[in-house]
């Protein structure tokens, strides 16, 4: 019994050791905004697995794109301790007295994918390249409109931008305008409903459902005698709302071609809906790989390191210049999406069956 004792002794502290080895690394706190879209989901257990393997303790919180709800849970994990705070902004402008509490208790702030706007207590960013990815989108409607209506020019094409609470939507749009606004100039593209700029084709909290409603007045006010050949959508959640809008007048049936319509995030429903020959691109962000360079900023941040940036100049959060690292996103259409989403692992066959 002595040698039984002896061994549930050794066990526990065994055990203790390695919840202390844990609890020494450092303990992050994760908001994201919402659990609506899959792209989220992948991103926040994408950053669990990863921190944990690490040795972090990790307090996930989704905020459902409430914001209230967001900043009661910042608060929270500020109560609680945290060291380092990982944060998805659901508004980028709604944050400043909370980080400012952060700062206050010495908890490290790195904003994750969405800029931070208006604080001076964001200590770096981990996202794409925004505005690259606003290029390829803009790309791939070109490409599309020149393959299946080469003989139509000019080209009506109708333009929608993702949330205006978003920062990550205007470098979107940007990006996507600095290919389309010298083809509508030149004339080869036309905005029949002539709604551009953010402040009108901006979808607030990135709303598929607001999106085909949009979608819905545009063709019946400007499309009942005309062929609508393309629309930049900056995000699958949208995407697929407009495209129930369109097959929903006739487009993709009989003789009345889909209009080329592109996307960003390789959702599975569009991807799928690629496969089908209705959504004609996204553009595919690697959330492990996001997830990996936020893990390698917080271990920098809490070892006296100097984490790894590629960019310092680009985000002005209105305060500050916030140090970045920008990855690079992939457009993806039927014709390389096997190659890019399934021999990378990120999808498995049967996810897209």
């Amino acid at each position: 019994m002595t040698g039984f004792k002896t061994i549930l002794a050794t066990t526990a502290l065994v055990a203790l050791g390695s919840s202390a080895i844990a609890q020494d690394a450092g303990y992050v706190g994760i908001a994201m905004p919402t659990k609506s879209s899959a792209r989220w989901i992948a991103d926040g257990e994408n950053m669990v697995q990863q921190f944990e393997a690490a040795g972090y303790e990790v307090d996930l919180q989704y905020a459902e794109d409430d914001i209230p709800n967001q900043l009661a849970q910042i608060e929270n994990m500020i109560t609680k301790g945290v060291d380092v705070l990982v944060i998805a902004a659901i508004d980028g402008t709604t944050l400043s007295n909370a980080l400012a509490n952060a700062a206050a208790s010495d908890i490290e702030v790195v904003a994750y994918d969405r800029l931070i706007r208006d604080s001076g207590d964001v200590s770096y960013y981990a996202t794409f390249d925004n505005f690259k990815v606003g290029v390829q989108q803009a790309t791939t409607i070109v490409d599309g409109l020149q393959e299946r209506f080469p003989d139509d020019k000019p080209w009506n094409v109708e333009l929608f931008g993702g949330s205006p609470d978003d920062n990550n939507a205007y470098f979107f749009y940007d990006g996507g305008m600095s290919v389309l606004q010298p083809m509508i100039d030149s004339g080869d593209i036309v905005i029949q409903s002539g709604q551009m700029g953010m402040d009108t084709v901006g979808t607030l909290r990135w709303d598929g459902s607001v999106a085909q409603a949009r979608m819905d007045n545009l063709l019946s006010a400007n499309y009942t005698d005309t062929t609508i050949h393309g629309v930049l959508s900056p995000y699958d959640g949208l995407s697929i709302g407009i495209l129930s809008s369109l097959k929903g007048v006739g487009y993709g049936s009989g003789d009345m071609a889909m209009p080329i319509v592109s996307g960003q995030d390789a959702e599975v429903p569009s991807v799928k809906s690629m496969i089908a020959g209705e959504q004609y691109s996204t553009v595919f962000k690697d959330t492990r790989e996001l997830a990996r360079v936020t893990v390698g900023m917080v271990e920098a941040l809490l070892n006296d390191g100097e984490p790894e940036i590629n960019d310092t100049t680009t985000y002005d959060n209105g305060v500050k210049v916030v140090p970045s690292y920008l990855l690079e996103p992939v457009a993806v259409t039927a014709e390389n999406w096997e190659s890019v989403l399934l021999e990378s692992g990120y999808y498995t066959a049967d996810q897209i069956e």
